[in-house]
C-alpha cells in the first residue's frame, strides 16, 4: 500500500514538472538591479565561456573581448573571440531598442533578425545563428538568458538546438572593465 501511494506520488510530481511553463522575461520583472542593455553594453566588456554537449560535457573554452556602445536607440556590440585551441572569430552586434524593454538585433551570421525581452534583471534573446562545422554550415536556434548579477557582472545562459533538438549549451560570464 505504502509503495503504491509513493508511486502514486510520483507519477504526480513528475506530470506537474511536465506540465510547468517555461520562464518568461516577466517572471524577473521585480528583480534588481535592473538591466538595460544599453547601459551595462556600453564600454569595454571581457567575457569567459564555455560549450557543453547536450552530455555535459565541456567541449570549447573561450574569452571574448567587448566593445560596445550606442548612439540614441541603436547600439553596436563589436564581439572579438578567442578559444582555447587558438581559433579567433569576430561578430558584431547591431541592436535596436525598441521600448518597453523590447530589443532585436542583427549580425553577419544571424538568420533575420534575433527578438528580446528585457526585464528586471534579466533578458532573453532568440535567434537563428549559421553555425561552421568542418565543411559546413549549420542554422541552429538559440534560446539565450542573460541575468544581471551587479553593476559590473552578467551570468548568460544560451541552449542551442535544432529542429526541437538540444544540441548544447553556452555558459558566459560577463565582467564589465
Amino acid at each position: 500500500m505504502i509503495r503504491r501511494s509513493l508511486l502514486a506520488a510520483l507519477a504526480a510530481g513528475a506530470l506537474l514538472l511536465g506540465c510547468a511553463s517555461p520562464p518568461t522575461p516577466a517572471d524577473y520583472a521585480a528583480e534588481k538591479p535592473v538591466l538595460a542593455l544599453e547601459q551595462y553594453f556600453n564600454g569595454e566588456l571581457v567575457a569567459h565561456g564555455i560549450f557543453t554537449d547536450r552530455s555535459g560535457k565541456v567541449v570549447r573554452r573561450f574569452t571574448v573581448l567587448m566593445k560596445c556602445s550606442w548612439n540614441g536607440n541603436d547600439g553596436v556590440l563589436d564581439e572579438d573571440f578567442t578559444y582555447s585551441d587558438g581559433k579567433k572569430e569576430r561578430r558584431v552586434w547591431r541592436l535596436k531598442k525598441l521600448g518597453n524593454g523590447r530589443y532585436t538585433g542583427t549580425a553577419d551570421d544571424v538568420v533575420g533578425t534575433a527578438q528580446g525581452q528585457a526585464a528586471g534583471n534579466a533578458f532573453q534573446w532568440a535567434y537563428t545563428l549559421r553555425l561552421p562545422v568542418d565543411d559546413k554550415v549549420y542554422e541552429v536556434q538559440f534560446d539565450d538568458w542573460m541575468y544581471l548579477v551587479d553593476e559590473r557582472v552578467m551570468l548568460n545562459k544560451a541552449v542551442m538546438s535544432k529542429f526541437g533538438i538540444r544540441l548544447g549549451e553556452v555558459t558566459l560570464a560577463f565582467t564589465k572593465k
